[in-house]
């Protein structure tokens, strides 16, 4: 080592190549506080006592007088006091990295969460999401491993021993990530709009049952006056067409408008009563809750679960346990509250642990093995999430301006079934003005978790429809001159003050493939107009054989931020998987979307597809597409790849040359890029096409708002290769 810095000094000039400089070389040893003693006792032996005056000494680059005679006293083998380091309390820099918006985010969280003395109705699974939540990170260094340890790498870094040691951004406050502006998974997303409004409100009587007033109205009575809402918009299938069908308005459980088995049913909170509190715990339920799906239900995100949800083959023998170890030591992800680590997630576990600990109910789907075993589609379990303008929250003029809802889905599907899940969400109410309720800013927060177990099959649709519909027109700049009639309406204006676009719709949907051979396929649409909208996906291959298939797609319009996430994690050997991520943004509305697929080492002869179509329809619309594939494994066959553009000129032409006026056209071909999603949807939830209540119709009737007007101002194809 002192070899190689000498001759590092000769490249910079010094180019003393006598026999008696070659003493200088130990002039450049560290002083003994600053080594271990085993260096330092090389260093006494390695050369003879340095002398205080040296050719680089008197140019600045040599020792001093006292350092000089520290290194002779080393030398001579005469011990020298060395001043202790230091010791920094890096509690007392925790929170020196916070800016005061961030500061803001902490604090709107915190009146999400509320205090530890308001209820919950999760019994022990909130409780310990509130302690993850509650639980800051150790402040400590990273061990210093030798290099014949097993967990050894060259890809680490440690702070300086007089440094302190800081948490990762997000986690100053809290035990897990806080969203911030600037970090990577949120930096697409409007943080600062959805911190802005206060979601802190309450719905009226969460954690019961809704019983619907039987009293007759204009319309008949409450029951049948909501079923028809729900027919006329699409999301009511009858009891003959489906397996079990389970309501709830405004995150709260309604028995009359539901259809239960006792393997898919609601949840309650005397469900999850312990028996020290209530000596009839499970009184009103049909089974006591095994421990499989008590364990599921406290599985968080983002790997701040670190238990695979099952194990992995490695070898002939081993098994593989940990998802922070996966591809370790080089190319492991680590600990889930490393910064790195947090660069990689979704931001999704705060938000999970936030729907465990707000939850008033859990709609459970445990599929029995081998139920519809070999049905290519069996019938549907509807899950329906309806809200009305003021999401049942009725308290007095100091309530806040908004309310959050907490929409809980657990999904296990047995050995050798068949199943198919659909999720809707819908308004109850027209407008704002309905039956003269008061309008609330709504913040769903979904968590909906599936388990797929050996050779099920598990189609899944999620279908979002919040929001009401989009101010069309809102790309156009006719009304910023003077040539502006004084009798229009800038549309900009009606959308801004339209309510919906305070609403926020976060989803986070964590699937586990946890059987060889299981098949987990997804139609993910987002067609709803709330100002924001964020779904996360994160589907985890962890045997042999298992399959993902992901279709998405995502309409944006007027001023709206759209953000879809996925992650496709292949972990066991000879998984499989394909997605389709398709987007049409339009009018001045931003949408992102982040598709990762990673490859773990673990996980050779893995094939996956991984293909984004975006569509911009105006010239004031922004989309960020990312598909990025991190494969750790040498034996592999991955694609992916992402397109831009706007409508073809050429299809265009050829429809008009048919007779098709320009705005049909335009619907035409923008309902056909949306139909290979839509196809993906199970057949009785689409409906009848020759119906208005039906899937198509439902989107012709939101595209209808987001369609160009008028003529091209350049002419020709505008698209990525």
């Amino acid at each position: 080592m002192r070899i190689m810095a000498s001759s590092s000094l000769l490249l910079l000039g010094v180019a003393l190549l006598e026999s008696s400089h070659l003493f200088v070389v130990t002039a450049f040893v560290p002083s003994s506080s600053l080594l271990p003693a085993a260096a330092t006792t090389h260093a006494a032996r390695s050369a003879p006592a340095p002398t205080t005056t040296t050719h680089l000494n008197a140019i600045g680059l040599g020792p001093d007088e006292d350092e000089a005679a520290a290194l002779a006293s080393a030398a001579a083998g005469v011990a020298t006091e060395v001043s202790p380091q230091e010791v920094v309390n890096s509690e007392e820099y925790r929170t020196s990295r916070l800016t005061r918006q961030d500061e803001i985010i902490d604090e709107w969280y915190a009146s999400l969460l509320g205090g530890s003395d308001e209820p919950t109705h999760l019994g022990r699974i909130s409780q310990e999401a509130r302690r993850r939540i509650l639980t800051l990170p150790e402040l400590k260094r990273a061990p210093i491993l030798p290099r014949e340890d097993e967990s050894w790498t060259p890809y680490q870094s440690n702070a300086l021993p007089t440094s302190a040691i800081l948490p990762a951004y997000g986690l100053e406050q809290y035990g897990l990530p806080m969203p911030r502006k600037n970090a990577e998974t949120w930096r697409h997303f409007d943080v600062v709009g959805m911190i802005g409004t206060d979601y802190s409100g309450l719905v009226d009587d969460i954690g019961t049952d809704l019983v619907l007033d039987d009293d007759d109205d204009d319309d008949g009575t409450v029951v049948e006056t909501y079923k028809a809402k729900m027919i006329e918009r699409g999301v009511w299938i009858d009891d003959d067409s489906c397996t079990a069908r389970l309501v709830y308005v405004d995150g709260r459980y309604c028995p009359a408008l539901s259809k239960s088995t006792p393997d898919i049913r609601n949840l309650s909170s005397d469900d999850f009563a312990t028996d020290d509190s209530s000596s009839s715990a499970s009184a009103s339920s049909s089974s006591p809750l095994r421990e499989e799906i008590i364990t599921c239900l406290n599985r968080l995100p983002d790997g701040f679960t670190d238990e695979l949800a099952a194990e992995v083959p490695s070898g002939d023998t081993d098994h593989l346990t940990s998802l922070k170890s996966l591809s370790g030591p080089d190319h492991n992800v680590g600990e889930p509250i490393s910064q790195f680590a947090i660069n990689n997630q979704q931001g999704t576990a705060c938000f999970a642990a936030l729907n465990s600990v707000r939850a008033g109910a859990v709609a459970l789907m445990d599929v029995a093995p081998g139920t519809d075993g070999g049905i290519d589609e069996p019938k549907p379990t509807l899950i329906i999430n309806a809200q009305t303008s003021n999401m049942g929250c009725t308290a007095g003029a100091a309530t806040p301006t908004g309310v959050a809802c907490h929409p809980r889905v657990l999904a296990i599907a047995g050995e050798g079934c068949s199943a198919s899940l659909v999720q809707s969400y819908i308004d109850l109410d027209d407008d704002a003005d309905d039956d003269g309720k008061e309008f609330k800013a709504k913040l769903n927060n979904g968590f909906t978790q599936v388990f797929v177990k050996g050779s099920a099959n598990m189609t899944h649709a999620y279908l979002e429809e919040t929001g009401g519909i989009v101010t069309s027109g809102v790309e156009h700049t006719d009304f910023d001159g003077d040539d502006a009639s004084s009798d229009d309406v800038d549309p900009r204006e009606v959308e801004a003050k339209r309510p919906a676009l305070r609403n926020t719709h976060l989803e986070t949907i964590d699937v586990h493939v946890t059987g060889d051979d299981g098949r987990y396929k997804a139609a993910i649409m987002g067609l709803g107009g709330n100002g924001r909208s964020r779904v996360a996906l994160t589907a985890s291959l962890l045997r042999p054989g298992s399959h993902a298939s992901l279709n998405g797609f995502i309409l944006a319009g007027g001023t709206q931020r759209t953000e879809t996430k996925t992650n496709i994690h292949h972990i066991a050997q000879g998984t499989t998987s394909e997605q389709t991520q398709r987007n049409m943004v339009g009018g001045r509305a931003t949408s992102s979307f982040r598709g990762r697929i990673r490859v773990e080492q673990s996980a050779q002869q893995t094939d996956s597809d991984q293909l984004s179509r975006t569509i911009l329809l105006s010239d004031k619309s922004r989309v960020w597409t990312v598909p990025s594939l991190e494969i750790i494994a040498d034996d592999v066959k991955c694609t992916h790849g992402a397109t831009v553009s706007d409508l073809s000129e050429e299809e265009l032409f050829y429809l008009r040359s048919r007779g098709v006026d320009r705005e049909t056209a335009r619907n035409m071909l923008m309902y056909a890029f949306v139909d290979e999603v839509g196809q993906a949807v199970p057949s009785s939830v689409r409906g009848n096409d020759d119906l208005d209540s039906s899937l198509k119709r439902r989107c012709i009737k939101r595209l209808q708002n987001v369609v160009p007007q008028g003529e091209r101002a350049a002419r020709g194809e505008f698209q990525s290769v």
